[in-house]
């Protein structure tokens, strides 16, 4: 195929050159009513590319075929047989894939590590969930996805479940092994999706990590603004294979997705293809061999270490991004939530990542040597000024068998069931009606339906003393939480 074609861009030129009189939404119509005061803060550009698809970039029956063709040219590039593009991001494209595999009431084998959007899918969908229990690092007090064994024994013990859903690579930068895990949902005669939403750029380069269609998965979600150039909310649903119908994908996504996508969202997915295509490998290149030089200068700061090969192995990731920095303050004295606001406030550096150990700063081809020194610069100030910053309450970490909770009621039950708000040091015992997850990374401490204990809420309610965010509690300062109610 010819991707150096860009059919949404393409559109989106022609669109102008026209110069239609629309009388259609988005009601600025071309930016002609948008405050001035707006457009000069987001500039003439956007709201003259964000037109509608159909009697738009397209006709009224898509007979030009703009965004199907752009859809074949990203399957194309990945090496996938069929892309379908989400402009609600990865959330709305996991969900999707959860509801083409397992419907409600239906089994799903799931890692305990997934994100909270994995969760909504859950809730939504009405799918029962299997939890497969990741892999954990004691001594980093870090999870990693879930082994190939670990699935296996639970589609042995649970032959009805309709497939398996597994993160990787985690917003640690870890892998599962997914060729071995989707071996073992073959032999099963069962699909796996790959909630890929950090690896959108794997496929590019043959240095990085093996990605999930090359690993023979049946569904990956990426999200492509994490990790590649796209806008934030573009995300990509690949799709191959019969495990998993691709109408019933497509049309999942649909029940899902909104009636007027962007064509903003569109055409930065578009030209995201095109460039990988053209120039990923050496654009990747470039920030493979940056990131090595970060962490080569990262040795030399006091207290910081550069996660690496240590985090590989057997109990351990399969394989590991080097363009994630994971930053461990262990050493330091530091928590990550602390640094983090310590390097936005003082050096105007914001990282992605913070727990109570640690930092992460992914790397991208949109990185060079100014913003790698810019990075150093304020690590290495970090070091230097960590005494004045460990004035933080000490944060409690459960052992991990204190951190796994018991599934006592579906998601979808205690989600939308009767419930009331209790005091937290009333909680032990009761069924949370609600999600808890210190947020980023994303991964939910607790889910509807599962049973409260005393090391969680201290877990969370130290953590949110000490700078942890729990943005979807119905309460984020946990003075109360959200627990179920037998109607």
């Amino acid at each position: 195929m010819n991707h150096s074609e860009t059919p949404v861009l393409d559109a989106l030129v022609a669109y102008r050159r026209r110069r239609e009189l629309p009388f259609t939404p988005p009601g600025h119509k071309s930016g002609r009513g948008a405050d001035p005061r707006v457009r000069e803060v987001l500039g003439e550009a956007v709201f003259r590319s964000d037109v509608p698809s159909v009697s738009g970039l397209d006709d009224r029956r898509s007979s030009y075929r703009v965004l199907r063709r752009a859809q074949e040219l990203m399957a194309d590039a990945v090496r996938a047989e069929n892309a379908f593009f989400c402009t609600c991001g990865g959330s709305l494209a996991i969900g999707s894939a959860m509801l083409s595999v397992a419907g409600p009431g239906g089994k799903l084998l799931v890692g305990r590590d997934a994100h909270r959007s994995v969760v909504s899918g859950l809730v939504l969908g009405g799918i029962e969930p299997v939890w497969a229990e990741p892999q954990w690092d004691h001594d980093r007090h870090l999870a990693h996805p879930p082994s190939a064994e670990a699935y296996a024994r639970l589609f042995a013990e649970h032959p009805d479940a309709h497939g398996a859903l597994v993160t990787s690579p985690t917003p640690y930068g870890t892998c599962a092994d997914l060729e071995a895990i989707a071996d073992v949902c073959h032999r099963y005669g069962r699909p796996l999706i790959v909630d890929e939403a950090w690896g959108a750029h794997l496929p590019f380069h043959p240095d990085l990590p093996t990605w999930g269609m090359a690993a023979g998965a049946d569904v990956c979600v990426t999200s492509v603004h994490k990790m590649g150039g796209g806008p934030s909310q573009g995300a990509v649903l690949h799709q191959q294979g019969g495990l998993v119908d691709p109408a019933a994908l497509k049309s999942r996504a649909d029940l899902l997705g909104t009636a007027h996508p962007s064509a903003l969202v569109h055409a930065g997915l578009d030209g995201w293809r095109r460039q990988m295509v053209e120039h990923g490998r050496e654009l990747l290149q470039h920030a493979i061999d940056l990131a090595a030089e970060v962490r080569e200068e990262i040795v030399h700061i006091l207290g910081v270490h550069a996660a690496g090969p240590e985090l590989v192995g057997p109990g351990r990731a399969h394989d590991l991004d080097p363009l994630h920095l994971v930053l461990d303050l262990a050493e330091l004295g530091v928590s990550g939530y602390r640094a983090a606001d310590w390097l936005r406030e003082t050096h105007r550096v914001a990282v992605h990542l913070a727990d109570h150990r640690r930092i992460s700063a992914p790397l991208t081809v949109a990185d060079g040597k100014e913003t790698a020194d810019a990075l150093l610069t304020a690590l290495h100030d970090l070091s230097r000024h960590a005494p004045a910053l460990r004035d933080v309450p000490p944060i409690y970490v459960p052992a991990p068998a204190d951190l796994r909770l018991e599934q006592a009621v579906p998601p979808r039950e205690a989600f939308f069931g009767p419930a009331e708000q209790v005091p937290a040091d009333q909680a032990a015992g009761r069924v949370a009606a609600e999600t808890l997850t210190p947020s980023p990374p994303g991964v939910p401490a607790v889910l509807p339906g599962e049973r409260l204990t005393a090391p969680i809420i201290d877990y969370l309610r130290t953590g949110v003393a000490a700078g942890m965010l729990v943005p979807d509690a119905t309460d984020p300062t946990l003075t109360t939480i959200r627990v179920h109610t037998t109607p």
